[in-house]
């Protein structure tokens, strides 16, 4: 009887209940928290102080930074104009307009920083291009709607922004890091739309216009990540500021040099799905963060630890078991919610075995970004089925072997860590 007094069962049990009746996450997570500071007496008067604290750190305020400026790049029409371009170089190939889908989607990584974000951006343009040019619909969606799951792997990314200040890592040390992993993982997945393209007899479709015309309306576009990253890597701007940066060329080439974003209604609807997306995150953010106080106040990360470190001494061993646990929750949760819950139970074990912090959190990043492809919840695939207007047990189906090649991928990322660290060495991060 006396662990049903034991409040750390209590905080896994009403937060893992709310769940059960779909519950939303930040509710079941703060929720839970709250129950257990109330009922074990940890002060009700710090709830204030540690939800703000959760918030007011300088790292997270790039999260909202680079969500208006993936929204504006959208509005400013560089998505399209940066499609034309790559169209125009490998649109002609077997499955063009697929290796087309990936090789954009991983571009825009560094624009957007969101997967579901990038599925919107992407999807609205590619899905039907594709299916007009005699591609599957369920594939067409599938390839957009899991390549777009590199978002969160490509830099600046949202989720290396909340790694890095959980863990105390270095964020433009995790930017480098994910660069090759990410350019991997998309390596993976072309060779997977190649082989299913030509299987299926998917053949290219050329540009209606020359590479030279495709680069020059493009030529802004493709320079985004050069301001966001060399301005960090250079030393010039910190990634909070890099995030600023970002939405201030955004507006520049949407406003003068493609003459897209034009009214006030332009101005509105970014302002309004920027607020949306950031209110959905940063209650996520502060949320997790309370149940994460809460849970290292009753001991319930050591314990956690000390449990799965009992289980066997095999550092490989518990590698396995904690990417299977990782894959499973990025089935059901959100990724940001996954690193507050998950990762201060798991650098107690980092610390254990010495493994490189910069390295477990690109692969626990590629990780998630598998997860969010993968059902039941699959927030990218339900956005490329909504858009492509197929039903989920379709595009899941398709989904399957870019799945597949995705942890094929995420196998060599952590047998050969070098892959993860050798741009953050290189660089003297």
């Amino acid at each position: 009887m006396e662990s049903f007094s034991d409040p750390s069962l209590w905080l896994l049990f009403f937060f893992l209940l709310p769940l059960l009746f779909r519950v939303p996450i930040a509710v079941a997570l703060g929720m839970a928290a709250v129950i257990v500071i109330w009922k074990w007496d940890k002060g009700l008067a710090m709830l204030s102080y540690n939800f703000f604290a959760g918030i007011a750190k300088p790292p997270l305020l790039a999260i909202p930074f680079f969500i208006i400026a993936g929204f504006i790049m959208e509005r400013a029409g560089i998505a399209k104009s940066i499609i034309n371009f790559v169209q125009a170089i490998t649109g002609g190939v077997t499955g063009g307009l697929a290796v087309v889908a990936v090789a954009v989607a991983t571009f825009w990584g560094a624009v957007s920083g969101s997967g579901p974000a990038t599925v919107a951006a992407l999807g609205l343009i590619l899905i039907p291009g594709m299916a007009k040019a005699g591609y599957a619909k369920d594939f067409s969606a599938a390839t957009v709607s899991v390549a777009s799951g590199l978002a969160i792997v490509i830099p600046p990314s949202i989720a290396f922004i909340v790694y890095g200040g959980i863990a105390n890592v270095s964020v433009p040390a995790l930017f480098a890091a994910g660069i090759l992993p990410g350019l991997l993982v998309a390596g993976f997945l072309m060779v997977t739309v190649f082989v299913i393209s030509r299987s299926c007899n998917y053949r290219g479709e050329k540009s209606t216009i020359g590479i030279g015309r495709a680069f020059r309306e493009a030529f802004f576009g493709l320079l985004t990540p050069v301001v966001i990253l060399g301005g960090i890597y250079g030393g010039i701007v910190t990634p909070t500021e890099a995030a600023a940066v970002a939405v201030f060329y955004g507006l520049f080439v949407g406003v003068f040099i493609n003459r897209q974003i034009r009214t006030i209604q332009d101005f509105f609807y970014i302002l309004c799905s920027s607020v949306r997306s950031t209110a959905v995150v940063m209650i996520v953010v502060t949320c997790a963060g309370l149940f994460s106080w809460v849970a290292t106040d009753i001991g319930l990360i050591e314990k956690s630890s000390k449990a799965l470190l009992a289980l066997s001494d095999n550092e490989w061993l518990i590698l396995i078991m904690i990417n299977f646990l990782l894959l499973l929750a990025g089935m059901l949760l959100d990724a940001i919610s996954i690193y507050y819950v998950f990762l201060p139970f798991l650098l107690p074990i980092l610390a254990h075995f010495a493994w490189d912090p910069i390295w477990f959190g690109v692969m626990m990043t590629v990780n998630l970004a598998v997860g969010q492809v993968t059902p039941p919840v699959a927030v990218n695939l339900y956005v490329g089925a909504n858009i492509s207007k197929i039903s989920m047990e379709a595009i899941s189906r398709a989904a399957l072997p870019f799945i597949l090649a995705a942890l094929l991928a995420l196998a060599v990322i952590i047998v050969f860590p070098s892959l993860s660290t050798f741009l953050p060495t290189i660089l003297g991060l």
